[in-house]
């Protein structure tokens, strides 16, 4: 069955909207998903900017564990360099205690240097912190103890409290893209996230590389892909249309704003190479194209019309998990809301209904 979550970004694009609003909009959108039966809410972590503001996302799922009662919860992602990995590992502990083995435990390793430089971390070691921390972080919550030789996170061995309720075993994932973050996935044996900007059928070779270094690694097929898709869905497909585009373009330009996408700095940053191969491709193609370019790779429009798209989906990656992104861009909550409730009643019961297989790629 076709596992159907939603991404909260706590971005404030509103305008006039203060942060608490902010929160308290994109908060309902999470509790609404829980009613409606969604299976998951993810909550990603960022820092200082409007394009999103949470900066501790364990801490705004112990939230949702209060506020919630079935669905998953998760991180999308904790972004390990920012954070210690003791403390993460205790937090993560913590949460799955409070949401009764609720917890999905998805790390990356960030982006924005506008992000790492208040953090005082160069971008250069970004790549070496998160494989030693994200291993320390994934054993830990595994075994209840933690513990590393360094050399940035020299830990003593220390049990952790809460103890582990469960094991993580189908409950790790990565955010991966980078040749480094695939291999990462594959050999942390986490599902690989993947925040969906260009077309499904161009990212496959990314995917694939991913099943055939988990199966190497593993002996086993690769879980699904975790795709993250913006979605707006309303009965007149012409309205979902307008709307969409005038959302999913605010949203995109915040976050070309936001990570310096079109900069040269990625060419001189090790480890984000494949960054500075996009920023020089959206430099040649311009920002209204390129806005246009990401508004398509969206779900949008009436049921049908969705379904079909996540048809296509399915027919191109096989095995996946689709997390909607369905509050962005300063769309209004009331939009937002509508939008998730009749993709719950006339999309996702079909959606989770397609036969959906695991992909093996390996001899």
């Amino acid at each position: 069955m076709l596992s159907i979550g939603i991404n909260l970004g706590f971005g404030n694009l509103h305008g006039n909207l203060s942060d608490q609003g902010m929160y308290e909009g994109d908060i309902s959108v999470g509790v609404l998903a829980d009613k409606l039966g969604y299976d998951a809410v993810w909550v990603v972590e960022h820092h200082f900017d409007d394009y999103s503001l949470c900066p501790d996302n364990l801490l705004m799922l112990a939230n949702f564990a209060a506020l919630t009662s079935r669905c998953m919860l998760g991180t999308a992602a904790v972004i390990v360099p920012w954070n210690d990995p003791l403390r993460v590992a205790e937090k993560a502990l913590m949460v799955d205690t409070l949401s009764n083995g609720r917890l999905l435990l998805g790390l990356g390793r960030g982006l924005s240097r506008k992000e790492y430089e208040p953090f005082r971390i160069p971008m250069d070691e970004t790549r070496d912190r998160f494989d030693e921390a994200a291993a320390m972080i994934f054993e830990a919550v595994e075994s209840g103890v933690i513990e590393g030789k360094g050399p940035f996170y020299p830990q003593p061995r220390a049990e952790l409290r809460p103890r582990p309720r469960g094991s993580f075993a189908g409950r790790r994932y990565c955010v991966a893209g980078s040749p480094d973050s695939l291999a990462a996935a594959a050999r942390l044996k986490a599902q690989m996230m993947s925040f969906i900007v260009r077309p499904v059928a161009d990212l496959m070779p990314e995917f694939t590389r991913y099943r055939e270094l988990y199966e190497a690694e593993h002996d086993e097929v690769a879980p699904p892909v975790s795709l993250a898709v913006g979605m707006y869905c309303h009965e007149d497909d012409e309205v979902a249309h307008e709307r969409q585009l005038e959302y999913v373009q605010r949203f995109f330009m915040s976050n070309v704003d936001h990570y310096e996408m079109a900069g040269e700095h990625f060419a001189t940053t090790k480890g984000y190479e494949r960054y500075a191969e996009n920023a020089k491709l959206l430099r040649a193609v311009g920002l209204e194209k390129a806005a246009n370019n990401y508004a398509a790779t969206t779900l949008w429009g009436n049921p049908e019309r969705i379904l079909g798209q996540i048809e296509t989906i399915r027919d191109v990656v096989g095995d996946f998990e689709l997390s909607l992104t369905c509050a962005f861009g300063g769309m209004p909550y009331d939009q937002a809301r509508s939008s998730l409730e009749l993709f719950a009643r006339d999309v996702m019961p079909k959606a989770r209904g397609m036969r959906v297989e695991r992909v093996a790629v390996g001899s």
